[in-house]
């Protein structure tokens, strides 16, 4: 488990207050395996906590790191301050949980438009392969989502690349086959750290939904313990009356 310390701005950022003992840094913890085994993962990844040799705050997106309750004490000092600390936790939880729909959506797209980009990149290094005194190739295209049509494809030089709001553009061969990879390239590392960002955000959930625990079970020890104190009170009190 790696741990580290919290300056005043990642408090801040996070909207939490800094533990009130100044000698006892926020630890944060970036491996919550033993309180998350309900979660399924489609592969596992270890953060790196560190950035040019010191220690983040953010993963590299710049998603922060969800506080660790190590102590309850560190963030409430008495039993007034719980609900307002696990309103805090849950404000937090609802920010990652909108990151995570965000990140989702964006995955979804990515998982349309990479298949896409393949066919296409396909596509272009079939015709540049094609020799100049090759005989036409009959093949369909798209005209709609239901609508094709048959068309004569001789040897070219060029291919027409749709460039999105209803733009196309002719490009030479080698040109085109260079856009293509670039986008396929982009996306398929887009689409990686989305899946990163999931499983980041996913952690950063549970690792707050066990502070709210930790502090909820404080608050209920912290209750029974005073309930029992006033039940001894009340004892003390009842032995030092004269018997009637």
């Amino acid at each position: 488990m790696t741990e580290w310390t919290m300056d005043e701005g990642d408090f801040e950022q996070l909207g939490m207050k800094r533990p009130r003992d100044p000698h006892r840094p926020a630890v944060l913890a970036n491996k919550m395996s033993h309180h998350s085994k309900g979660l399924k993962h489609k592969r596992k990844i270890k953060f790196n906590r560190k950035k040019d040799g010191k220690d983040a705050t953010t993963n590299p997106r710049g998603i922060p790191y969800a506080p660790f309750v190590d102590k309850v004490e560190d963030y409430v000092s008495s039993r007034a301050e719980v609900d307002k600390t696990m309103k805090s936790f849950q404000e937090m939880i609802s920010k990652y949980q909108f990151m995570e729909v965000n990140t989702q959506r964006r995955k979804a797209g990515l998982d349309e438009k990479i298949p896409d980009l393949q066919r296409s990149l396909d596509t272009v290094r079939f015709l540049k392969s094609r020799k100049p005194d090759s005989d036409p190739i009959e093949t369909t295209f798209e005209l709609n989502d239901t609508l094709y049509a048959k068309a004569l494809v001789p040897p070219t030089e060029e291919v027409y690349l749709w460039l999105g709001a209803n733009v196309m553009l002719a490009y030479p061969m080698d040109e085109a086959e260079a856009m293509l990879e670039g986008k396929l390239s982009g996306a398929q590392q887009t689409l990686g750290n989305c899946e990163e960002d999931l499983d980041f955000l996913r952690e950063q959930i549970t690792t707050l939904e066990v502070a709210t625990a930790r502090v909820y079970n404080w608050d209920v020890t912290m209750r029974r313990k005073e309930k029992a104190e006033g039940g001894d009170d009340e004892e003390e009190k009842q032995k030092s009356l004269p018997n009637g």
